[in-house]
C-alpha cells in the first residue's frame, strides 16, 4: 500500500496534557481522525490510517513552545467539516484566527479556516481543491 503523505508525523509540546487531549480529541474528529496510538499521560498521536499529529509533553521536562510562523493544516473532506473544526474549536477554548471562508490567495477552490490552540499553535482546516 503507498501511504498518501509525504511525512512519517508531527508532534507538538503541550503545557497541560488533559486539557490538549480533550481539545484535539473534540477537534479532530470533525475532519476524520481518531486516537491511533497513546503514551498513557505522556503523548497521542492521531489519524486517519496512522499516526501522523502527536501532542505531547515536551521531552525535556521544559515549558511547551510554539514555533514562530508554523502551523499545522488538517485535510476537511467538506466545506460543512471546515466549519464544525472551528465551531469545535472555539467551544473547546481556542482563539479564532481566521474564521472559515474561501482564501483565493491560495488557490481558486481554497476553503479554509484557522484557530489558535491552548498553547499558541496555529491549526488550520481545509478542503483539498479537486
Amino acid at each position: 500500500m503507498e501511504i498518501p503523505s509525504i511525512m512519517s508525523h508531527v508532534s507538538i509540546g503541550v503545557s497541560d496534557f488533559e486539557r490538549a487531549a480533550a481539545f484535539y480529541d473534540a477537534v479532530l474528529a470533525t475532519v476524520g481522525a481518531r486516537r491511533q496510538h497513546e503514551v498513557p499521560g505522556a503523548a497521542i498521536a492521531y489519524g486517519k490510517m496512522f499516526p501522523e499529529f502527536w501532542v505531547s509533553l515536551p521531552l525535556n521536562g521544559e515549558p511547551a513552545r510554539p514555533g514562530n510562523g508554523t502551523h499545522f493544516s488538517f485535510i476537511a473532506p467538506t466545506q460543512e467539516s471546515v466549519h464544525a473544526f472551528y465551531e469545535t474549536a472555539l467551544a473547546a477554548g481556542a482563539e479564532s484566527d481566521g474564521e472559515p471562508g474561501p482564501r483565493p490567495e491560495y488557490g481558486p477552490d481554497y476553503y479554509g479556516c484557522f484557530v489558535i490552540d491552548h498553547d499558541g499553535h496555529k491549526i488550520e482546516a481545509s478542503v483539498i481543491p479537486s
